[in-house]
């Protein structure tokens, strides 16, 4: 590998795509038990949780490049570190985070090249988004809900693909919080701020729809009172990675361009045409496409 790292861990999913996405998925010999994309890499070992690990399987794997992310895995790290090995942990929170993520990792493995070539393909998908958004009749105001007790609302990358994707997030100012008990609001403050749709993906568990629904005091908010809540699975919106500006924000866009129309109708007096709920929005995304327009394609492995 021209002395480059050829034996990777990734204790995190978002690392583990890109690197497929480099053509470099050989070099990966560990990866986190919540990796699902893509298929294959979940046939590598794994080795960790989100911040737990297992240092003997680590070790078996003798890797020379160990990637992790966030303060939340600076114990791992550390560990890591005095057991001898070299490890990168990335902190991206935010769209040019994540690209910047890519551009560091194409770099540390000897493919910039092919780095740049995979950031220009999520940047045409984030412009194409941006354009189909501002396209829409209205602007939906979103609460992305992150977690469900305590209530905890988007995390920086999100609200901003919120935003790109057409939508108006509700607590703007919570943001660039990164902690997740710094994003904490009370169930009346959602109400006050009555959005008009609800995303919810609470990483580890399925949303429950009619939970949100049935919250006290809940039954008057926009977003309940028009059936617009919906789910996207943790692992293509709250993974900041290739997912998240690819199948996250196009899912974001379907549900925030569906709920504008309605909107829309509703405002001129013309009724939405009824439509099949999803059980699953996330697993789903092709029954939401046949109403509206069909989205770019998801990047592929560059060469």
């Amino acid at each position: 590998m021209n002395g480059y790292p050829s034996r990777i861990v990734c204790l995190t999913e978002e690392t583990t795509e890109t690197l497929y996405l480099l053509g470099e998925g050989d070099r990966v010999v560990g990866v986190s038990g919540y990796t699902i994309r893509p298929p294959e890499a979940r046939r590598k070992p794994r080795v960790s949780a989100f911040i737990h690990a297992k240092y003997d399987r680590i070790e078996a794997l003798s890797p020379d490049l160990i990637l992790g992310f966030s303060d939340l895995q600076a114990n791992i790290a550390a560990e890591l570190i005095k057991r001898g090995y070299p490890v990168m942990v990335f902190n991206q929170r935010s769209v040019a985070g994540i690209l910047q993520m890519i551009r560091m990792l194409g770099s540390m493995v000897g493919c910039a090249d092919k780095a740049a070539r995979l950031i220009s393909q999520l940047e045409l998908e984030i412009d194409s988004i941006r354009a189909a958004a501002s396209q829409l009749p209205c602007r939906p105001r979103v609460f992305f809900e992150e977690w469900d007790d305590p209530l905890i609302s988007g995390i920086g990358w999100v609200e901003e693909l919120v935003e790109i994707a057409g939508g108006e997030p509700i607590f703007p100012e919570l943001r660039n919080a990164r902690l997740g008990k710094q994003r904490i609001v009370s169930a009346g403050d959602v109400i006050g701020r009555r959005p008009d749709v609800i995303i919810a993906s609470w990483c580890g568990k399925a949303v429950r729809r009619e939970k949100i629904a049935q919250r006290d005091g809940w039954s008057d908010v926009p977003a309940v009172r028009n059936g617009h809540i919906y789910e996207i699975k943790s692992a293509y919106i709250l993974q900041p990675g290739p997912a998240a500006l690819t199948e996250g924000i196009r899912q974001l866009h379907h549900i925030i361009a569906r709920v504008a129309q309605a909107m829309a109708g509703e405002g001129s007096g013309v009724q939405e045409q009824p439509r099949r709920r999803l059980r699953n929005h996330a697993d789903r995304p092709g029954a939401i496409e046949q109403h509206l327009d069909s989205p770019p394609p998801v990047p592929t492995k560059v060469d």
